[in-house]
């Protein structure tokens, strides 16, 4: 086995090899019960409340298949253009893992239930890329280690570990890629285009929340490389459980740097798994990988086969949300904006916000304003993103309300998302607490537009000699004067009829 962590450069790897990945992502469902017996899926209870005789796998107990995880696993499969199985059934993967109580995994293995599929990604120049899907199949969850006494968190140099077998058994959906080939350079961008659309989709469809960072949703990236105009796939290494969108894109660029030197070193690549470490960038060496005869895979003799009816599968077809691409598509059309715009839309996470924002009453222009400008500077100064800022959609269309009614300019109302944002109410609380409402009495506005003349004689004298662009200076006074609570526009008005000058 390799234990180099000698890298070539990313320019000089793809100068010499092309890249071949595969990804495999698995994806919690959210049922409310898990995959084979009647136990609740609910996160963060005590560990191991949520078992029964069926997920640990006690003698005697017999599994029942979750109608709502197959629903969901058809769902996916259509979503991913993928052909449904008339029949399939489930198998046993066999195998010793601590945190599998069983000892095996009920999956599927060679009759999923969806297969030969593809999805289309953009990348973020808005150049489309197609994945070709192999398959998306149901199986059961592992239960959950944790290592403790050791330096790392894991099994090695741990003195002991826990095992809780809450999440054994909660549905899963494992979605394989074909081989990916010709994406070049920009392989690993097209790993993180191809999970991101596809977390997308996930949540679209409405069976997952598919949070990366809570386990929902996993990625294995499978990486090969071959030798310029060779067609022969090289040794793979399989970067296990990755779960960010730029933690993928990372371990695809390192296990090409990674390979590179071993291959041109004269060395040979070993078929492993590997563990992707965040605060390096890094991938270490896990377990030599294992064929599928290596699992002993069974047909599962106490599951009866799966035959989805043609009319079901039709019936769930035409009750498929709006896919993500298709939305995209649309809402580029209805908003008026570049194919640019929305990819710096979709990279800032703001389009769901935008939406919900919209749909709560802002208009399209106004919601990506805010969206777009103020509250993704604030998630960016505090390393969040936008959906975990404490303000919500409804919060920042009532913002925007404001704003059109001409009780709040948009200074006010950067401080009264600023308020939101510090917990300090709802906006209409913050405008009454920090007294943010523009100023509209026109006698006061008078009042301070005839201070500001008389305060700067010969700003005054400018403007009557026709510098109209002279009234900004005045326009700043009375700004300054009432606390950014006036209406700018409105100033302007009353300086020039004051002087007796036109705007033309």
């Amino acid at each position: 086995m390799t234990t180099t962590t000698d890298l070539v450069s990313y320019e000089d790897a793809l100068a010499s090899y092309d890249p071949v990945m595969g990804l495999e992502v698995h994806v919690e469902l959210g049922t409310k019960t898990k995959m084979f017996c009647g136990c609740s899926t609910e996160l963060g209870q005590d560990a191991n409340t949520q078992t029964c005789p069926t997920c640990l796998g006690l003698p005697g107990a017999l599994p029942v298949v979750n109608a709502t995880g197959v629903e969901s696993a058809i769902k996916i499969g259509l979503a991913l253009n993928c052909e449904i199985a008339e029949w399939c059934r489930f198998a046993r993967k066999n195998y010793f893992y601590p945190d599998m109580p069983k000892n095996f995994q009920t999956s599927q293995y060679d009759e999923p239930i969806a297969f030969n599929g593809y999805l289309d990604v953009q990348l973020e120049d808005g150049e489309s890329f197609r994945v070709e899907i192999e398959r998306a199949h149901m199986e059961e969850d592992t239960g959950k280690s944790t290592h403790v006494g050791g330096a790392t968190g894991r099994i090695h140099g741990a003195s002991h570990s826990l095992l809780d077998y809450n999440r054994a058994g909660i549905p899963l959906i494992e979605i394989v890629t074909k081989p990916i080939v010709g994406a070049g350079e920009r392989a690993p961008e097209v790993a993180k285009a191809y999970v991101r659309e596809l977390r997308e989709l996930i949540r679209a469809l409405g069976v997952s929340e598919a949070r990366m960072e809570m386990g929902q949703m996993r990625c294995d990236v499978n990486l090969s490389l071959m030798p310029k105009g060779s067609e022969k796939f090289g040794t793979r290494s399989e970067t296990k459980n990755v779960n960010s969108l730029r933690s993928v894109e990372r371990a695809a660029r390192y296990e090409i740097m990674r390979h590179a030197a071993v291959l041109s070193g004269g060395g040979t690549i070993v078929q492993e798994t590997r563990h992707f470490h965040e605060d390096t960038g890094s991938t270490t060496s896990g377990r030599v990988k294992e064929e599928a005869e290596d699992y002993r895979y069974f047909p599962e003799p106490d599951l009866v086969p799966v035959a989805p009816s043609r009319e079901w599968v039709e019936e769930i077809r035409a009750a498929l949300p709006e896919l993500p691409l298709a939305r995209r598509t649309r809402l580029l059309a209805e908003w008026g904006i570049s194919a640019t715009d929305m990819q710096a839309i979709l990279n800032a996470g703001a389009l769901d916000p935008i939406v919900a924002t919209i749909d709560a009453g802002a208009d399209a222009a106004s919601a990506r304003k805010w969206w777009m400008g103020e509250l993704a500077r604030s998630a960016n100064e505090s390393g969040k993103a936008l959906d975990e800022l404490a303000i919500t959609p409804a919060q920042v269309a009532r913002v925007a309300e404001l704003v059109a009614k001409g009780d709040l300019n948009d200074k006010l109302a950067r401080q009264v998302i600023e308020g939101v944002l510090a917990g300090e109410g709802t906006p209409d609380e913050v405008v009454d607490k920090r007294g943010l409402k523009v100023v509209s009495d026109e006698g006061a506005l008078t009042a301070a537009v005839e201070e500001a003349i008389a305060g700067n004689p010969g700003i005054a004298d400018k403007i009557r000699g026709g510098k109209v662009a002279a009234a900004g200076a005045l326009v700043g006074a009375v700004m300054k004067a009432t606390r950014g609570q006036a209406d700018a526009a409105r100033v302007k008005e009353l300086i020039l009829q004051k002087l007796g000058v036109s705007e033309g």
